[in-house]
This record gives structure tokens, sequence and C-alpha cells, in this order.
């Protein structure tokens, strides 16, 4: 295929998908990798991997929802088909391929969907603190994890907001009138339960937490049937790299072990001080991982 040159130039760059603007960042050098951020609905900045860019051509999209990217007419039409979809009219408007391909949390449930469509478009996978399911099981774990977390920062004093934050924002999520403004301020509050030690380091990590944002719109989606790929997992043969931060909360090391137990081409790295943003609390190791896995 040929590559639009303009359209992988460093910045941000507009393409209309399905009649919807499609807003996307490219920064950094070397193989093409497509980015996509958590959530859903988290805004993309969240994600940029500065020490990747040294050996990756990174392009991060910015989520349609989130950002500057459109919106769509009908909330609910937010599934992970359509995200599959975004990134596939992305594909065939730079005419790139293969391409790697790294998500992280809601981004790898979007980047297993995408291998599962379109395997012969991608050079590799990295799943990125992510998950083959969002169905009972995940959540258990999730629950399970929080009383972990809540017991090794039981003497903090900011522990019972983040945790009241934590439940607030699943009312939140179930509210019709939530705006963005209202999900970022609880999003925010209960941003310590995605490191393995916010507080330790709370002068390096509060102006993330300070900028990071959540939009409504992506949280009202309405899927067809419950994400589950688990007996999926052996029909990707696509190279995979696993990584998950040992204190993850949300998507627990459990499930990158899985991957690695049904893929047939998937090893694990575990980033053993980090929770569910490793490329932020062990930049060095998480760069040193995909370049070892890229190269």
């Amino acid at each position: 295929m040929g590559t639009h040159t303009q359209a992988l130039t460093s910045g941000a760059h507009n393409v209309t998908i399905e009649g919807v603007e499609q807003r996307y960042h490219v920064a950094g050098q070397g193989p093409l990798c497509v980015v996509h951020s958590g959530g859903p609905g988290v805004g993309w900045e969240y994600l940029r991997m500065p020490l990747v860019e040294r050996f990756m051509t990174l392009l991060y999209i910015e989520p349609i929802g989130t950002g500057a990217s459109g919106r769509l007419a009908d909330p609910r039409d937010y599934t992970l088909a359509r995200y599959v979809r975004q990134v596939d009219g992305l594909l065939d408007h730079l005419g790139v391929g293969p391409v790697h391909f790294l998500g992280h949390s809601y981004g790898g449930f979007v980047a297993l969907r995408y291998a599962l469509a379109h395997p012969e478009r991608l050079a590799s996978l990295i799943l990125y603190d992510s998950s083959p399911t969002s169905g009972p099981e995940f959540w258990e774990r999730v629950q399970g994890a929080v009383g972990v977390f809540a017991e090794r920062h039981k003497d903090q004093p900011e522990l019972p907001d983040v945790l009241a934050a934590l439940q607030m924002i699943f009312t939140l999520l179930a509210d019709p009138h939530a705006t963005d403004e209202g999900l970022t301020s609880v999003f925010r509050r209960m941003v310590p339960v995605y490191f393995a030690d916010y507080w330790a380091r709370k002068s390096e990590f509060a102006s993330l937490r300070e900028a990071i944002r959540m939009y409504a719109d992506p949280q009202r989606s309405v899927e067809p049937a419950p994400y589950d790929v688990r007996d999926q997992l052996s029909a990707i043969s696509t190279r995979t790299l696993a990584l998950v931060g040992s204190y993850d909360v949300i998507c627990a090391p459990y499930w990158s072990q899985m991957f690695v137990e049904r893929m047939p081409k998937a090893e694990l790295v575990t980033l053993e001080q980090s929770g569910h943003f490793g490329h932020i609390e062990e930049p060095e190791a998480f760069a040193r991982a995909a370049s070892a896995f890229v190269r």
C-alpha cells in the first residue's frame, strides 16, 4: 500500500470516517504503531509515551466521543464494533499496513476485536493492562483488588474519598444526564486507585490527575452482546505482548496471564512497581519491554 505521507507528519490530523470526524495525533519515529486509549471515554492525552516515541511512530487515536473528535448522533452507538470500524477506516485513509497496535485497558478490547476481524492488517499487538472480558468475573476481580488496595493504603487520609468516588462513578455512568464535567470531577478523585502508590509520588502524578478527562457519551453505549473473547483467544495468531502492572486494580494480571496461556504467540511482561498506568509509573521499563518486543 502507498502511504499518505502528509497524513503521518507529526502533529494533529483529522479525517472523516462514516460521516464523523476522527482526530488523531502522530509523534515519534520508527515503525508505525496505532495507540488506542481506554475508558471508554477517557481523553487520549494520559497515554502519551515519550520514551516509546524514540523508537516508534505512535499514532494516538482520539476516540470519537472524546476531545476534538466528532460525536455520534445516538450515544448508544459507541460500541466496540464502531471503534473497530474507526481504526479500519483510519488505516484505509493512511494506506498503511501491517501496523503494530497498542491498546490500553478498553483500548485493548478494541485491539483484540480488531485482531479477530482484520489479522492481516496487524504486525503485532501490545495488550497493555487489558482483559478478554468485561463480564461478572471481571468485576468480581476488580472488587477484590479494590479491597487489597484499600488495605495497603488504609493509613492514607484521602482513601475514604477515593473509595467514595469509585462508588459514585458507577452511579454517574448510569445517569443519562451525567455531564463531561461531572464525570471528570469524580474520575479525578478516584485516580489514586490506578497507581501502585500514588501518594508516595504525589508530586510526580498530581499534574496528570488535574489534566485527565472523561467524556459522558461513550459511557452510554449499548452493546449487542457482552464483551467476552476468552473462547476466541486461541484463534488470534498475531504476535502479542501482554504488558501489565503487578498492582493493577482495574485489569488484574490474571487476565494478561490468560492471554499468554491461550494465545499461541503471546508473551508476558509484568511491571513490578506499577498499577494501571505503568507507562507513567515505570516509563523506562515500559519502553524497554515495548522496544525489545517490537525489535
